[in-house]
This record gives structure tokens, C-alpha cells and sequence, in this order.
């Protein structure tokens, strides 16, 4: 089956209402498979659509142009890694400097709120987003009965007391 991909939050009103998960998924380790897997348990339920939020380069390579082999993974590696998992869509957002300015409240309101109205959102436990990275978990759940979502935000996956993340790994293959 194939993924839809968009480039921007201008999605079709049958992709609105889903599951979104958001973040980089750089990878696609263990940590992010118990959340798609989690994910997909909802859709089969809820018989939802499934949608993703990446962004493009990774913040952190945009903030800082001196990282170089910083991706674990490329883009085409990412979408057969979210086929895997049924996804059914996938925002690929430039992550450039008029993006990086906008504010966690307007984030929440105007994009999951009034772009997606999405119904369930799963993000990772080290999860930021808006400017300056104000936008964290604890602020997306404050928010969910006022915008209509649920959080779903899982422990993070520990081996051996270490989180599994992408920082980790990169530091493995260092």
C-alpha cells in the first residue's frame, strides 16, 4: 500500500481525524517501533487513518550546519520503515527559519488543532517542539480537552537502564 506524502499541513479532510505521531523517527529504532506498533493497535481499533509528522532537515542540523552524517536514516529508508507500520500518510515539513519562529500555542492550535483536528497524538517522553523548544509532553497534554486530542505518550524503552533514542545510537556508531 502506498503512503500518501505531503510537504506541507495542507492535508485532505478524509487524513483529518487520525493518529499522528510526530518526530524525527530517525532510524526507525526499537524505541520508535513501540511507539508505530502502539500506533497501529489504535488504528485497528478506532478503525482511524495513521499519519505522521516529520521534519526535514532534522531541527538540529538546520540550527547547526557544521553537523555533518548526522542521519541515521534517508528519507526513502523512513517511508518503507512507515509502510511497515501501516501508515497512511506522511507530512514531510521543510524545517526552515519561518517554521523554526512558530510558537508551541500556535503549533497545537493551528496545526494539530485546525490543519489535522487529529484525535490521537503520540510523541516520544523527550519530545520539543516550537520556538526555542518551549513546547514540550506536559504542554501537550495540558492542551488536549481544549483542542479535542488525546496524548498518548508511552515510557521510553530502556535496555539495559539506557533509553533507546537516536542520540544513543548516534553515539554507538561514533
Amino acid at each position: 500500500k502506498k503512503i500518501k506524502i505531503y510537504n506541507n499541513f495542507k492535508i485532505n479532510s478524509n487524513d483529518r481525524r487520525s493518529i499522528i505521531l510526530i518526530g524525527n523517527f530517525d532510524g526507525l529504532h526499537s524505541g520508535h517501533q513501540k511507539l508505530f506498533n502502539q500506533a497501529k493497535k489504535y488504528k485497528k481499533k478506532l478503525n482511524l487513518k495513521l499519519g505522521v509528522i516529520t521534519f526535514d532537515p532534522i531541527p538540529k542540523m538546520f540550527f547547526n550546519k557544521n553537523i555533518k552524517n548526522y542521519r541515521i536514516s534517508n528519507f526513502n529508508q523512513k517511508v518503507s520503515y512507515f509502510k511497515k507500520f501501516g501508515v497512511d500518510f506522511l507530512v514531510n515539513k521543510n524545517f526552515n527559519k519561518k517554521f523554526s519562529k512558530i510558537t508551541y500555542q500556535k503549533f497545537i492550535e493551528k496545526i494539530l488543532y485546525k490543519k489535522f483536528n487529529a484525535k490521537y497524538i503520540f510523541v516520544s517522553n523527550n519530545f520539543r517542539f516550537g520556538y526555542k523548544r518551549e513546547g514540550n509532553v506536559n504542554l501537550l497534554r495540558k492542551y488536549q480537552i481544549e483542542y479535542n486530542y488525546k496524548l498518548i505518550n508511552p515510557k521510553p524503552l530502556k535496555n539495559k537502564n539506557k533509553i533507546i533514542s537516536s542520540s544513543f545510537i548516534r553515539k554507538l556508531l561514533q
